[in-house]
């Protein structure tokens, strides 16, 4: 074990995603402090406002930090414009109770606004919540359900394989956002956010589980033949504890690999039902239902920064498939030898 952290660690990218996983994970936790405004703070007066600055200098003078007011002006257009006010200066505070915000009627918008007025960067790290610990969650029911069934359809063999196999080919053969959307059409309209939140986990955790239990399948029938499991036979231990006990834990080195390269489908998941609706509903924040701003060219052409969303999904699929990687990597010469 210690041999294998040393050699995952020694992989720079696997590191590095890690950190950033965790500087996201660690956000998503303090989201209440280190977020400059709620999730639902509003001011639509200040729609789409662009990107603020923090300034440290006025008039050639160094000063706390701070920002400039805001103007909103049309074009012969008829085009929201935003003019930095620079007679007007709104000071930064830290830690009130927030890490930093800015005293009010001002605004700081280090990502800028969205279609409310509401700072996106804030929105970010409260989505982060939904939108990262939805496939942890998810991803733990698979595993919890791949697991288990692959075990017993590998221990039995026959006609129970073969209900068990055919179960998870049925799952395996509908295209994975078509039965989503079909789960999901069968949860009722009225549930509220929380409620569709662990709708939409039981349902990810449904459709994922499947790939999984054929693997370690396979793997157990070897398994089941080792001189140890006759032994705890020998030893009069039942059926299931043999499974859990002798068995699953020698697929444990795959299934580490596989769960944190599913991840990022559970995360995805999520994202495309919250951007077409039918997902985390405002005003609470998910990376995806923040992307439904995102929908109409003209709005990113005018207020690029609505696409921030996209970025963080893309950044953490990416360290999770890199970590992924890298554990496979690491725990191949494992898997080889338990099987």
């Amino acid at each position: 074990m210690k041999k294998m952290t040393g050699l995952f660690f020694k992989n720079k990218w696997a590191l590095a995603a890690l950190w950033a996983l965790g500087v996201l994970y660690a956000g998503a936790l303090l989201a209440d402090f280190v977020a400059p405004y709620s999730f639902k703070d509003e001011a639509r007066d200040l729609s789409y406002c662009p990107p603020t600055a923090i300034q440290v200098v006025h008039d050639g003078k160094l000063r706390s930090p701070f920002v400039y007011g805001r103007k909103l002006t049309f074009n012969e257009y008829r085009q929201r414009i935003y003019v930095t006010d620079q007679t007007v200066l709104y000071a930064v505070k830290f830690f009130t109770p927030r890490l930093f915000t800015v005293e009010a009627p001002g605004r700081v918008y280090l990502l800028g606004a969205d279609s409310r007025g509401r700072d996106i960067l804030s929105r970010i790290i409260y989505g982060a919540r939904v939108s990262l610990t939805i496939g942890l969650i998810g991803v733990l029911i698979s595993f919890a359900l791949g697991l288990l069934v692959g075990g017993i359809a590998g221990y039995y063999g026959g006609r129970v394989d073969n209900v068990l196999m055919r179960l998870c080919e049925v799952l395996m053969m509908a295209p994975g956002f078509y039965l989503l959307l079909a789960l999901r059409a069968a949860v009722p309209d009225n549930f509220n956010s929380v409620q569709v939140y662990f709708s939409i986990v039981i349902i990810l955790s449904v459709i994922g589980w499947a790939g999984l239990a054929r693997v370690v399948r396979g793997m157990c029938l070897s398994l089941r033949e080792r001189d140890y499991v006759l032994a705890a036979k020998t030893f009069g231990l039942s059926d299931l504890q043999i499974i859990v006990r002798h068995i699953l834990p020698h697929t444990v080195s795959y299934s580490i690999a596989a769960v944190m390269l599913s991840i990022p489908g559970y995360i995805l998941g999520e994202s495309a039902l919250s951007l077409i609706g039918l997902g985390i509903q405002d005003p609470y924040a998910s990376w995806g239902n923040m992307l439904s701003d995102a929908m109409s060219i003209v709005r990113i052409k005018f207020a690029p920064w609505i696409l921030w969303p996209a970025f963080f999904i893309f950044v953490s699929v990416v360290c999770f498939n890199v970590i992924g990687d890298a554990l496979r990597d690491v725990l191949d010469p494992m898997i080889k030898r338990d099987t």
